[in-house]
């Protein structure tokens, strides 16, 4: 299982970028950061959208009418995992998309709870964050407050 910098290093790499180096006095979410997360969440999209693609083929080429039951049912489970996979991606895509119309509205990078900003290593880590690390950690001790 990738650790989280190496799923951060590989988004940024999958977009043919570096990390994004903050130059001193410079803007936040200035033009250029923008773009940087702009290539990030249009080439995470596009491998999420291959992905389904491939799982479709794969399924199409793959699902036969096995007449042992016992092989029949291991298909079933392994076309049933990969649909839940691919819906998982699904949502990730919609929320990938709803990050990108963020940008689009100027509106990128900064909390949705307190309105500060996210900062850029964070949006690096998760580009569809939308909370700061304060306000994201509150949230989860209150899910978990809930949940017990």
């Amino acid at each position: 299982m990738p650790t989280g910098k190496e799923k951060t290093l590989g988004l940024i790499a999958l977009a043919g970028l570096t990390p994004y180096q903050e130059k001193d006095g410079e803007e936040y979410m200035n033009d250029a950061q923008l773009e940087h997360f702009r290539k990030i969440l249009s080439a995470w999209r596009s491998q999420l959208r291959e992905e389904v693609d491939r799982t479709v083929h794969h399924m199409q080429d793959e699902a036969a009418n096995f007449p042992d039951p016992v092989d029949r049912a291991a298909q079933e489970e392994e076309f049933s995992l990969e649909l839940r996979t691919r819906d998982r991606e699904r949502k990730l895509i919609k929320k990938i998309e709803k990050t990108l119309k963020r940008i689009e509205d100027d509106d990128f990078g900064f909390c949705d709870a307190c309105g500060i900003e996210i900062g850029v290593r964070r949006l690096e880590a998760r580009p569809t964050a939308d909370l700061c690390i304060d306000c994201k950690t509150l949230a989860e001790i209150k899910e978990k407050q809930l949940q017990g």
